[in-house]
């Protein structure tokens, strides 16, 4: 951990503030350069020449809620992004004409209601791209195929009603997912024609709680990269054979899974890194306590071993043009997050793009530092641990804060909150927990039936841990999670009501049964290996009884500490009416809530006024309620 020195009281805005450049990306003729910039007080997408000193522009116009996802097609004149309104997750994909830039963006998705759940711009298919969207039936997504230069679309698979995803081989080949009653995950070979499934593969659905990820087809069609973890606790890089259904393993590595988490968060990059031109495997990545990237080709490992040098980092984001020879990456940090170079292979030069965040001084940022936590029953617990700089590490406020899923994992980089908490002289510890994924699966499955239980017990037992360490005064400890998070912070308040002085929900879960009874109807067949294995089916009497045990809402009559409550007026996750029955429960007893509802927000906030609202409640509260919210030196306040 870095020496202590005085830091200055930084304000909210400076950790939450929209960033003036972020997530960048190369066209396939290494001309141009895209990024996420603010236009209206909105995140859209700007292009420049890549050349120093190009004309920047923007070239979409969204003044209503920013652009988070974008991609280049394999012609530069366009550019599509995906958008929802107002957190409602019916995502749509547009169009933009790069050479004709007062043209304005056109919706190749433009049917009310309808959502794209996901979009694909293979090699094989110039001027195609592939999306899922249940334009014919809501709860049903069928495979389409969209001309991108006319809009034109055309349904490549009907879905026969149990079809859970669609995947289109290079040779033109279409393949479904489905989830069997039992849980077993069936890849199948599909006959468009006939209607039906030649079954080519069968996974343990219990090991994969979100389905297999990733599937990327290799160049030639006749096989497929996937993550898989048969017959091993981590999981490794093989090649599935698409005629024999055959496993053959590519890469792996020794202690880490292969990284998952595109899987949740569709902006994190995917495990697989590819050939810009032949789509060619050249790269995997893998993630513990920090990533590692195993090169798979003689060239890339050549480019890799020059991208590294850039930074201490982790690399981030990564593309390339069809060559090769132009590339822009971006780095994942904890004090230096997002800084963007451009290297050119062919010369060898690098040079800094920017910095998402130039204000930020790294000197006045806060290590993230890995540790390791044993539970009561001795699970070993990755753990991150955030620490103010220039404070003794003695006798401090802690925050824990919970990751959402659960099936996804917290990891190593940039964290607003803590870094705000941090400078306000708290310490933050952030918990992978039994049942968090990327651990390999027995770390998975040691969390089934265990909500409210020892994925609860782990979170206390790591509390237990930090003030036994001497980092943390147990009387000022909180809890603050989103969405599953959420939810483990209310238990933390209703089931060890005696652990926390105070408890922060964002998003999350109250009641385990009218959750499960009011998420997105097509979303149904798919929560047999997640929800329903993990914590119960609420269709079933004994169900039903387990997830009520395991809710909030089942002993709202034990909080007794003050408790805060955020919530999207848009949520088609975890609806309204779950904040509002648990902050009207609570106040009917007399205890304090404060209630923070954003009507233009769904499951997770997009919009950065909304977000530095929240979290200058959240400091408040936690000032009020740990005693915090002083810097560890009295500089001048930005």
């Amino acid at each position: 951990m870095s020496a202590p020195h005085e830091v200055p009281h930084l304000s909210v805005e400076h950790f939450l503030d929209a960033p003036v450049r972020t997530a960048a990306s190369i066209s396939p003729d290494g001309s141009r350069i895209a990024y996420l910039a603010p236009w209206r007080n909105r995140l859209n997408v700007w292009v420049e020449s890549v050349e120093p000193g190009g004309d920047a522009r923007p070239v979409t116009a969204d003044a209503d809620r920013s652009v988070q996802i974008y991609h280049w097609t394999d012609d530069p004149r366009w550019l599509l992004y995906e958008q929802d309104g107002e957190g409602d997750e019916n995502w749509h994909v547009h169009r933009v004409d790069l050479d004709d830039p007062d043209a304005g963006a056109v919706d190749l998705t433009p049917y009310p209601g309808v959502k794209v759940l996901s979009l694909e711009l293979p090699v094989s298919r110039p001027g195609k791209a592939l999306m899922r969207m249940n334009l014919r039936n809501r709860l049903e997504f069928d495979l389409h195929e969209a001309d991108i230069a006319t809009g034109e679309l055309t349904m490549l698979a009907r879905n026969p009603g149990d079809a859970g995803d669609w995947l289109c081989a290079p040779t033109g080949e279409l393949y479904s997912y489905k989830l069997r009653r039992d849980g077993t995950m069936e890849f199948a070979r599909w006959d468009a024609e006939a209607g039906t499934a030649r079954v080519i593969s069968t996974a343990d659905g219990t090991d994969y709680p979100l389905g297999i990820a990733p599937f990327e087809f290799t160049p030639d069609g006749k096989g497929a990269w996937i993550g898989s973890n048969r017959d091993s606790d981590r999981t490794r890089l093989v090649r599935l054979d698409l005629a024999t259904g055959t496993e053959t393993e590519v890469d792996s590595h020794h202690a880490f899974d292969l990284d998952t988490r595109s899987t949740v968060f569709p902006q994190v990059p995917s495990p697989l890194i590819r050939d810009r031109g032949t789509g060619e495997l050249i790269g995997a990545r893998y993630l513990g306590e920090r990533q590692v990237i195993h090169a798979l080709d003689p060239r890339f490992a050549e480019v890799l071993a020059h991208l590294e040098k850039l930074s201490d980092g982790d690399v981030g984001r990564l593309s390339s043009d069809v060559t090769g020879r132009h590339w822009v990456v971006g780095f994942t940090h904890d004090r230096d997050p997002g800084a963007t170079y451009h290297y050119d292979h062919a010369t060898g030069e690098s040079r800094l793009l920017f910095r998402p965040r130039p204000h930020l001084v790294p000197e006045h940022l806060a290590p993230m530092t890995p540790v390791t936590i044993p539970a009561r029953d001795g699970l070993p617990l990755p753990s991150y641990l955030t620490l103010p700089v220039g404070a003794e590490p003695a006798g401090l406020p802690l925050l824990l804060l919970v990751h959402g899923g659960p099936w996804t994992r917290d990891s190593w980089g940039y964290h607003p909150l803590a870094q705000l908490l941090a400078n306000r002289g708290m310490a933050v510890l952030q918990v992978n927990f039994r049942g968090s994924l990327g651990f390999g699966k027995a770390f998975l499955k040691a969390g089934i039936g265990e909500l409210a239980g020892k994925m609860h017990d782990d979170l206390v037992d790591a509390v237990d841990w930090a003030v036994e360490k001497g980092y943390a005064d147990r009387d000022r400890v909180a809890v603050f999670g989103g969405s599953y998070g959420g939810y483990a912070a209310l238990v933390g308040a209703t089931f060890t009501p005696g652990v926390f002085a105070a408890a922060i929900d964002f998003c999350g879960i109250s009641n385990l049964v009218t959750f499960l009874r009011t998420v997105p109807e097509f979303t149904r067949p798919h929560l047999l290996n997640n929800w329903y294995l993990f914590a119960g089916d609420p269709e079933t009497p004994e169900g039903e009884a387990a997830l009520w045990a395991r809710s909030p809402m089942s002993r709202v009559d034990r909080i007794r500490a003050p408790l805060m409550v955020i919530q999207g007026g848009n949520d088609v996750r975890v609806v309204k009416a779950e904040s509002d029955r648990i902050v009207e429960a609570v106040r009917e007893r007399g205890i304090e809530v404060e209630y923070l509802v954003k009507d233009d927000e769904g499951h997770g906030f997009a919009n950065a006024e909304n977000d530095i609202e929240v979290f200058r409640a959240a400091e408040r509260f936690l000032a009020r309620h740990l005693g915090t919210g002083t810097a560890t030196s009295p500089a001048a306040a930005e």
